[in-house]
């Protein structure tokens, strides 16, 4: 006799679990970097935000490989990411540093964690609508990981510098407001994934990809600060190559 499943739940194959589990996985990351923060274990701390971002990318292309993007996944995705670009950097930067604000650096943090909100909240209500092919190469505002790094390059240079920056809570008061800042901006932003890549171009690239991991594995605090100013310096690139293709529409 068949166990008929309650109503609302259906049977699935495990592989369609991949990408939820991915989810989970990185919002479990972001949120453990939070308790290497409490004891002061501040690169394990921002290392675990950043590896919650390279999950964050990796789930949304896995499910849709394995034909398994749902709803539910798109919920949970959105709430892994508030806890792992909204709340923890958040969190991280408060300990370290802005706690010294005592109320102010507070709301900083809750500036900063706001904004993220609201940035998902806009990402998740724009997703359907339809736009032309040339504008799927940009982001309305700094996407949420990428406004999380923004948010948290004072702390990497500190780590690259060898300093300590605890004493000097403007520069992570600077950091946390341009980000989210940004985030909820709409400023149009380049999407790396959506910009096309004439294959004369795939080989050097796939050459520069070798040197730059080998970079990052040798001095990664460099690297990745040193990739965020230039990702902060092509901003005002992206909003001037969407003024001209939105012209060339027009025209």
């Amino acid at each position: 006799m068949k166990t008929i499943p309650p109503a609302g739940l259906k049977r699935s194959h495990l592989v369609r679990v991949i990408p939820n589990a991915i989810t989970i996985t990185a919002l479990c990351t972001g949120l453990s970097s939070i308790r290497f923060a409490l004891i002061e274990r501040w690169e394990f701390a921002v290392g675990l935000i950043l590896l919650a971002a390279i999950l964050d990318a990796l789930d949304g292309r896995i499910a849709r490989f394995l034909r398994a993007d749902s709803h539910f996944g798109a919920e949970l995705d959105s709430l892994s990411d508030f806890i792992s670009f909204g709340v923890a950097p958040a969190v991280v930067l408060y300990l370290y540093s802005l706690h010294l604000w005592k109320g102010t650096g507070w709301a900083l943090a809750l500036f900063f964690s706001t904004c993220m909100a609201l940035r998902l909240a806009r990402f998740n209500t724009n997703m359907d609508v339809p736009k032309p092919e040339w504008a799927k190469r940009f982001s309305v505002g700094v996407p949420a990981p990428a406004g999380t790094v923004l948010g948290l390059l004072s702390l990497m240079m500190s780590f690259a510098l060898e300093e300590n920056f605890q004493n000097f809570p403007l520069l992570f008061a600077i950091s946390l407001l341009l980000s989210g800042l940004l985030m909820i901006s709409r400023i149009p932003t380049f999407l790396i994934k959506n910009v096309p890549i004439s294959h004369h171009f795939i080989r050097p690239i796939l050459m520069m990809v070798a040197v730059f991991m080998a970079a990052l594995f040798s001095i990664p605090w460099w690297i990745l600060s040193v990739g965020t100013v230039f990702y902060l310096f092509s901003i005002p690139v992206s909003l001037l190559s969407y003024r001209r293709k939105k012209g060339e529409e027009k025209a």
